[in-house]
């Protein structure tokens, strides 16, 4: 007999015991038009992973006759001689990570400001016509922006450029023009490509922005109204912080695109084989502007060469567009934030 100081054991059923609660295990067999479904889809996602892969394994194979024949100078020389084994992307680069900065540095004010005004604040019936011309800019063929920016732009921004040259090149030093004050000097240059570049990934980054912008929490937008908030102030405190992650992968990925526009730099740059930080002066290149204009006349080791080049960008494309991914996926959502 238990003592009364002693508490009395639960009164549990054994493990055993029929009555015993269970959760209940539900399934149901996957129709054989679902398992064919999900089969395409599985198929439809690996297969993108592997044309990923046999894209790289080609780049890496052409390319290899090249690599093996200067090894790691490739990464270091600022030449492009293929005759005397002297070649590499060391200027190229560089160069093409300039245009696709100054195309960032003037695309993401514009794209943005477009973004929350699309969003935010444009009416219903002109937000709609906004939205198609957006879209349509997105569609305009790249060599499209390449004629554009070479015959219309070019000969009208030649007087900004000189002005910036001649009145900031002394206090901003990549700004400076060495080459002299005259005409041909302020064409062709890095500004030039990275403006008519900009135009491109306007879109893109506008796009994207447009649609974090205009997933934010209701909630949160009527909460800001109710304490007196202006809608400014509803945006800068809860539109532009909830689309943070979206518009940081947005931006990466009009980098992307930046850094591998072919056409559009091809005709408005004159290739330039030198690093150099000087953007409003004649000369400029990249690795996509140098594959297109030097493809047709290449010999074997130079199109080996051209490939290896074509290998790293490709590389370099891929890092940032899965940086990108990753951003918007990690990124605040409204499901989150609606409690």
């Amino acid at each position: 007999m238990a003592s009364p100081l002693q508490p009395a054991a639960p009164l549990l059923p054994p493990a055993d015991d029929p009555g015993q609660d269970r959760p209940r295990v539900i399934s149901a067999p996957a129709a054989p038009a679902d398992r064919l479904f999900r089969g395409v889809l599985r198929a439809a996602g690996l297969s993108v992973f592997l044309i990923m892969g046999l894209i790289a394994f080609f780049l890496l194979l052409r390319g290899s006759q090249a690599l093996r024949a200067v090894g790691w100078s490739f990464f270091t020389e600022q030449r492009w001689q293929t005759a005397a084994h002297r070649f590499g992307i060391a200027a190229v680069l560089p160069n093409g990570l300039l245009i696709a900065l100054i195309a960032l540095c003037i695309a993401v004010p514009v794209a943005l400001t477009a973004a929350v005004f699309i969003s935010e604040y444009a009416p219903a019936r002109v937000r709609s016509v906004l939205i198609s011309l957006v879209d349509l800019m997105a569609a305009i063929p790249s060599i499209v922006y390449g004629l554009w920016g070479l015959f219309f732009l070019q000969p009208r921004i030649v007087g900004l450029v000189r002005w910036l040259a001649l009145h900031l090149g002394g206090v901003l030093p990549f700004l400076k023009v060495r080459t002299g004050d005259i005409g041909t000097s302020y064409t062709s240059s890095t500004f030039i490509a990275g403006v008519v570049v900009s135009l491109m990934i306007i879109p893109i980054i506008a796009s994207l922005s447009r649609e974090v912008f205009s997933q934010a929490p209701a909630g949160e937008r009527e909460g800001a109204y109710a304490l007196g908030s202006t809608r400014w102030g509803m945006v800068r405190t809860v539109v532009l912080p909830f689309g943070r992650g979206g518009v940081i992968g947005a931006v990466m990925l009009g980098f992307g695109r930046a850094m591998g526009e072919t056409i559009a730099v091809a005709l408005i740059i004159s290739p330039s084989f030198k690093v150099t930080g000087h953007v409003l002066e004649n000369g400029a290149n990249s690795i996509s502007a140098l594959i297109a204009l030097r493809f047709g006349e290449s010999d074997a080791l130079s199109l080996s060469a051209l490939m290896a080049a074509g290998l790293v960008l490709f590389a370099l494309t891929l890092l940032v567009n899965l940086a990108a991914g990753v951003i918007i996926n990690r990124s605040r959502s409204g499901a989150a934030t609606a409690d």
